[in-house]
């Protein structure tokens, strides 16, 4: 049983490209310990060393590189934007789910906003007068810090101010003594003159350093002040947050509001049914208004903002479309082309036009073909449709959408095209003769002989598609301003704060991560449909 669990556990490596566990699997069996050991080593903790060895180096490197948006982002700062940012979006999620909270659950949920809010009041004053405290404290360091320097830089001032009088007057009084005409003498003042300008300017270097050095205390932060800041901060957006949640679960509920509404529009209709002459139209009028009120409250959606967990879900959605359809043109030409050779040459000049354009020049072109097609969005019944679909309808699918994932189908087609007419026009010639021997038709040799030879080779094909579409894509969304990473990109590099900084750290660590678990998927189908040996199975 436990060689069977052995086998499983070593084919789900290999079928996952998880080979780098193959040692481990192999150890915990007892195979060759010392062997194992050195895969272990190889494979495991030489890369470990090298990605603590890359933090180490970017937390020295982040310390000195300075720009206008603050100090480059290291591994800590990024790794706390990164959970401010997730923060962010479960706050937004706890928004949602309140507005839509009813009965019971609301009411305990509502009591338990309204006693935290009670205990930050408490905590905030707190806070608030640590920073006080802070702040004062960091004004006696700065001081003292600044004493010494200013002392010095008074000193040296005057310093040089008393010795470029000096020296002004006994240039003077040695110019006045000059014999006319002895170039000796002359030369001698001249020299003398140098040399007293050289002296004053190493000693307003000097001054220069000192003012550095004056500067650098003054722009140096005070750690607890930081820290103090940052607690004051962390509790005000608590109860900022907190102070929303009161409102979604109180008045701003859906349920609350339509409970309101109900009990208006009861009122109306009674009101209506006594109403006397024009009285029962203004009492009709506002039994219409309030049923329409219902109807826009039972309708509505809590606003949730763009976070960036949603734009990342989106992004993906959007490089799958684009991934899908360039498959769904890819494939077949490419089987056309593996196929014929005639149709083969007759695409190449096309592949050899298109595949080299830039995202950036196909965007504008899907841009505006899109919106041609589409019109408004509100209007259009293709969008309508998308837009009550229960998943996709929250992400809003809208010509920007549409023209990004276009232009990841146009970019990414081409490898999945190249390697399906590969794989089809290198299947065996046997395999060929022996489907004319058995006299199948297009169709039969098309799907029980073509495509499963084919596939190890189209999937090694797809694998770099959806590499080249998922680097394409946040140029697209970013250019196009569809939301997505693209559009958080540029909306985080627009704000400028060292905070938008540290954000943009993070979405290249978010981009890498995804592509890296797209490729794996990639390679597990890869994998699954390869033959043992084959080129496409590595």
């Amino acid at each position: 049983m436990l060689d069977g669990l052995k086998t499983f556990l070593l084919k789900a490596v290999d079928l996952s490209a998880l080979t780098f566990l193959e040692p481990v699997v192999r150890l915990a069996w007892g195979e060759e310990p010392p062997v194992q050991m050195r895969r272990i080593g190889r494979n495991i903790v030489i890369p470990l060393i090298a990605i603590g060895a890359f933090l180490v180096a970017w937390t020295l490197i982040s310390d000195k590189i300075q720009t206008k948006a603050g100090k480059l982002p290291g591994p800590v700062a990024t790794y706390t934007q990164a959970s401010k940012i997730w923060l962010t979006h479960q706050q937004e999620e706890e928004k949602k789910a309140a507005y839509d909270l009813t009965g019971p659950g609301r009411e305990a949920r509502l009591a338990e906003v309204e006693t935290r809010l009670d205990d930050l009041v408490a905590l905030d004053e707190t806070a608030r007068q640590g920073v006080i405290d802070a702040k004062a404290a960091a004004a006696d360091a700065l001081a003292q810090a600044q004493a010494p320097i200013d002392a010095k830089i008074d000193a040296l001032k005057g310093q040089i101010k008393t010795a470029k009088a000096t020296r002004k007057t006994e240039l003077k009084t040695a110019a006045a003594a000059l014999d006319a005409g002895n170039k000796d003498a002359y030369a001698t003042f001249l020299a003398s003159m140098q040399d007293g300008a050289q002296a004053i300017e190493a000693d307003e270097d000097k001054l220069d350093v000192l003012k550095a050095q004056y500067k650098a205390v003054t722009d140096a932060t005070h750690d607890p002040l930081v820290e103090a800041q940052k607690e004051a901060t962390r509790v005000a957006e608590e109860i900022q947050h907190l102070t929303a949640m009161k409102d979604l679960l109180g008045g701003r509920n859906r349920g609350e509001k339509l409970a309101g509404l109900e009990t208006k529009l009861e009122a109306a209709t009674a009101a209506f049914y006594t109403a006397p002459g024009e009285k029962a139209y203004n009492a009709a009028n506002k039994i219409s208004m309030t049923k329409r009120s219902v109807t826009r409250t039972t309708q509505a959606n809590y606003p949730t903002p763009y976070t960036l967990p949603y734009q990342v879900l989106r992004s993906i959605m959007c490089v799958f479309v684009g991934f899908l359809i360039g498959t769904a043109v890819a494939v077949p030409v490419g089987v056309l082309c593996g196929l014929s050779p005639t149709i083969m040459a007759a695409m190449t000049p096309f592949i050899a036009l298109f595949k080299p354009v830039s995202p950036i020049v196909w965007l504008p072109i899907m841009l505006i073909i899109v919106t041609g097609l589409v019109g408004d969005p509100d209007n259009n019944a293709f969008i309508q449709f998308l837009w009550k679909l229960p998943f996709i309808g929250s992400y809003e699918v809208n010509p920007a959408f549409l023209a990004s994932a276009a232009v990841v189908a146009l970019c990414s087609l081409w490898a999945t095209l190249a390697n399906t007419a590969l794989g089809v026009a290198s299947i065996d010639q046997d395999h060929i003769n022996v489907a004319r021997v058995l006299k199948l038709g297009f169709w039969n040799r098309l799907f029980k002989i073509v495509l499963p030879s084919a596939l190890p080779l189209m999937f090694a094909g797809m694998r770099i598609s959806l590499g080249v579409g998922w680097m394409v894509l946040v140029a697209a969304e970013l250019l196009a301003s569809s939301e997505g990473i693209g559009k958080y990109v540029i909306d985080q590099f627009n704000n400028g704060s060292s905070e938008s900084f540290a954000s943009l750290i993070v979405v290249v660590f978010v981009v890498g991560i995804i592509g890296l678990l797209l490729d794996r998927i990639m390679i597990v189908f890869q994998r699954a449909v390869s033959f043992d040996g084959s080129v496409a199975s590595i």
